[in-house]
């Protein structure tokens, strides 16, 4: 069961033994009775109102408070009433019903026909005193009053929501006075203040967290999707406009969110309009609608995205279209997620942020959608991930559960199952590294499982999406989410079709929060949103340039900044992880990866600054270095639980003796990295590639080695290279080794490795290198005189004596260290061994060697 419900208030744990206490609770026990406490409303603080039968046919309403688990009694009614709506103010001071007094057929038999059959009341209760009426009606009323910001002081005004069925809402102002002894009572005896806030509508959704109402307006051929903001400051004002092609019923009013449903004609309720709005933290808005069909064994429901400007309108071949509780399907707001739920049917998870490609949408069925404690559709979403069910009086708080979501990553046949939860899994880890840790062992033993997509791309574009997006409003418009361009796949037994749809009108100026979120994602829409995002094509071309760059051109002021930059991300990386670091990494330069990490935070910084002007340079300078880092942090973390994994220890450099199969795995893990890195052109930690090449060079055979080499699979560094050099002994499989790893180093770095590499072949080649350019120097100058002899020359050989003499020369004019630098040696390093000297000794042990003499 993906879903996770846990009870926040239950009638019968919290209200009954209360009742009991009462002495109320008798009347509960039959089962004449088992109707006869219910929840009425949800407020915005959280408090609960429900009603109940007492004994001599009275009926109450209490009030339970979730921060305070406490109940209290607000009202008694001494008649048998059937509440249909309840709301009190913020102050607790002002109680507002509507009851059905009389059923169609009481009205008959007891010849009630004048006698209204809906009454809505407005009550003083602190104390208990005046009772007003407000409505005398055949129609039904909901009432709701409106709260106001939290934590503002007691105001001496409350307003109050009448919504009809008649098709319109209107707004009471009511000003209420302090009299002795804490008397709360109504100010005015005339008639309230009221406002007319909406017309002709046939559906209406209350947001209590954000104080919206939401209501739709029939048209010719569409509907109207239209939005009431009301304000801290006693004002209201229309906000949005939208167009629908809903087809909607207008004899039937639904009201979403206004407490009990007490409508009669169920054949009537049952083909209603099935709607329900949606709003995500981001900016999200989401109409959710699914009617009714004559088709056996199909369902279909449609979700339009409006803050992306398309719907997608979904038909599902039921597995067991017999299944006798089937009505409607149930919608859900998850906050990132959207969820469509059909009791023992399926589940499906919208993602609300990205829906335009299918597979971050996960579609469950059988023992995976099941939801234990929702059985039935007769549902409501009063807030975020919160579910009240009237029928059995509970309200729930709703959540994924990771162990779940878990065990369906393991055991998913399918790529977009796979994609799906994998991208669900890392919104959710958020608050747990226990969570992340887990995805990474999945990842580790399943990369070769997935075909449509990179596993690893995903797992670090999507975990630096989730990171980073939450700290600055619309960078998540401008940084990437997922390595994929399109999706082609299908969900099985489920049709899709998706539409363009015409984007929503805003009618507020300088508006702030979800209003301003809002706004932004429109915006997004219209100047094409995909192209906002980062993308590494420029910055694959700019490496590749400056990675050419000959040595002497790397001191230009612009690659001194792309380096600083890079001395930033490591000098924080640093910072961040202070203890010793279980898998030897960031312990070495690396130019190449130095150079990149620059340019892309060169890069990324630029974008973000076209993008976003209101931001300040300093805030942007910390946001791309906290990408950069986060990025390099991710690739640290993947190593490191695969290390924990395999249970490997940091001294892998041991060439002496093979690799394990655990060693073999982590090779395999790194060069899926590597190729991911690659696919994406990201940066790599500091001594990546010498910890990659020297697991290759342990647990590889030598020709597939030497094949990872030739392909750019392995990259030959000097770190490993100098120490594979230093440590291996010069046996014969090891001089084959050596000379494969020797013969393939660039120039540069082979000149320098080969310094550590006592060899008589490896001498000689230092040797030729050496004269070869002091005879350059020499060029077509001749020795004026005989020089003495500097070094004493074992025997007499007259062609190397002559050379001897001409070298010494030449290192008398000081060209010395100028050779020494060409060939590779630099003057922080040992000089003695390369000199006139070395070159004698070379020449005779090659000589030896050739006539098959011993040299001593």
């Amino acid at each position: 069961m993906l879903l996770r419900l846990a009870a926040e208030f239950d009638l019968q744990r919290d209200v009954v033994p209360w009742l009991a206490a009462q002495g109320w609770a008798a009347a509960l026990d039959t089962s004449e009775n088992s109707s006869a406490l219910y929840i009425v409303n949800v407020e915005r603080n959280g408090k609960i109102i429900y009603t109940w039968k007492g004994n001599q046919k009275s009926t109450h309403i209490g009030l339970y408070d979730l921060q305070t688990k406490e109940n209290e009694h607000l009202y008694t009614f001494e008649k048998d009433l059937r509440i249909i709506s309840c709301s009190i103010n913020s102050e607790r001071t002002l109680l507002a019903v509507s009851f059905r007094q009389y059923t169609e057929e009481e009205r008959v038999t007891q010849l009630l026909q004048s006698v209204s059959k809906y009454l809505t009341l407005l009550i003083e209760i602190h104390p208990v005193n005046n009772v007003r009426v407000l409505k005398a009606v055949d129609s039904c009323v909901r009432v709701q009053f409106l709260y106001p910001v939290e934590g503002r002081n007691t105001s001496t005004k409350s307003h109050l929501l009448l919504i009809s069925e008649d098709k319109y809402i209107e707004q009471f102002d009511i000003h209420v006075v302090a009299e002795e002894e804490h008397r709360v009572v109504i100010q005015n005896s005339g008639q309230l203040p009221r406002a007319r806030v909406a017309d002709d509508l046939i559906w209406a959704q209350w947001d209590m967290t954000e104080q919206r109402l939401f209501y739709i307006v029939p048209k010719e051929s569409r509907s109207t999707l239209k939005c009431v903001q009301f304000y801290p400051d006693e004002n209201f004002n229309s906000t949005l406009e939208s167009q629908l092609d809903i087809s909607v019923n207008d004899k039937q009013v639904k009201f979403v969110n206004f407490g009990y449903d007490d409508c009669e004609d169920q054949d009537v309720a049952s083909k209603s309009l099935n709607l329900q709005v949606f709003t995500s933290k981001a900016g999200g808005l989401c109409v959710c609608w699914s009617l009714a069909l004559d088709i056996p064994g199909e369902i279909t429901y449609s979700i339009y995205f409006l803050h992306k400007g398309f719907s997608k309108t979904f038909t599902v071949s039921l597995e067991r279209p017999e299944t006798p509780q089937l009505k409607e399907v149930a919608f859900l707001n998850l906050d990132y997620y959207v969820a469509a739920y059909l009791p023992g049917q399926f589940l499906h998870l919208l993602n609300i942020q990205h829906p335009d490609l299918l597979c971050y949408s996960l579609f469950l069925t059988g023992e995976d959608a099941r939801i234990d404690m929702l059985p039935n559709c007769s549902i409501q979403c009063p807030l975020v991930s919160t579910v009240l069910d009237c029928d059995v009086g509970r309200m729930y708080a709703v959540s994924i559960s990771d162990s779940a979501l878990m065990k369906f990553l393991q055991n998913s046949k399918r790529d977009s199952e796979r994609l799906a939860a994998l991208h669900c899994a890392l919104l959710c880890v958020r608050s747990t590294t226990d969570l992340e840790m887990k995805i990474i062992w999945w990842l580790s033993e399943n990369l070769s499982t997935c075909h449509s997509f990179d596993p690893i791309q995903e797992f670090i574009i999507a975990s630096l999406y989730c990171r980073m997006c939450p700290e600055t409003n619309n960078l998540d418009k401008l940084l990437p989410y997922t390595s994929l361009l399109d999706w082609a796949g299908v969900i099985p037994g489920v049709a899709c079709a998706t539409d363009i749809i015409s984007l929503p009108v805003l009618e507020i100026q300088n508006s702030k929060g979800f209003w301003e979120k809002l706004d932004s994602n429109l915006e997004s829409v219209k100047y094409a949103e995909p192209h906002l995002h980062y993308h590494n094509n420029v910055l694959r071309r700019e490496w590749r340039s400056l990675s050419e760059e000959p040595e002497e051109r790397r001191a230009s002021a612009y690659l001194r900044n792309i380096f600083e930059n890079a001395k930033k991300v490591l000098s924080h990386l640093d910072a961040w992880d202070s203890e010793e670091r279980l898998v030897p990494l960031f312990q070495e330069e690396d130019y190449q990866q130095q150079l990149l990490m620059g340019l892309m935070f060169a890069q990324l910084k630029d974008h973000l600054m076209r993008h976003l002007q209101y931001v300040g340079i300093k805030k942007i300078d910390q946001i791309v270095l906290d990408y950069v880092s986060n990025l390099l942090n991710l690739v640290h973390r993947i190593m490191k639980e695969v290390w924990k994994l395999y249970q490997l220890h940091s001294c892998i450099f041991c060439f002496d003796e093979r690799g394990s199969e655990a060693e073999f795995r982590v090779f395999h893990i790194m060069s899926r990295i590597l190729e991911a890195a690659n696919g994406m052109c990201m940066p790599l930690p500091p001594g990546f590639h010498t910890l990659h090449l020297g697991l290759g060079v342990r647990c590889l055979p030598l020709h597939t080695l030497l094949h990872y080499i030739d392909n750019g699979v392995l990259r030959l560094t000097e770190t490993c290279v100098r120490k594979l050099l230093k440590d291996l002994d010069d046996n014969e499989k090891n001089e084959k080794l050596k000379f494969s790893i020797v013969t393939r180093l660039p120039e540069a770095l082979g000149l320098k490795a080969r310094q550590f590499w006592d060899h008589p072949t490896n001498a000689n080649f230092l040797a030729r290198k050496y004269v070869k350019l002091l005879l350059e120097k020499l060029g077509t100058r001749q020795c004026s005189r005989p020089v003495p002899e500097r070094y004493p020359v074992p025997v007499e050989f007259l062609p190397l004596n002559y050379l001897t003499n001409v070298l010494a020369e030449i290192e008398n004019q000081g060209d010395f260290n100028s050779v020494l630098r060409k060939i590779g040696v630099h003057s922080y390093e040992k000089q003695d061994h390369i000199d006139v000297r070395f070159v004698e000794e070379a020449a005779l042990k090659h000589t030896m060697m050739l006539l098959g003499l011993r040299y001593s």
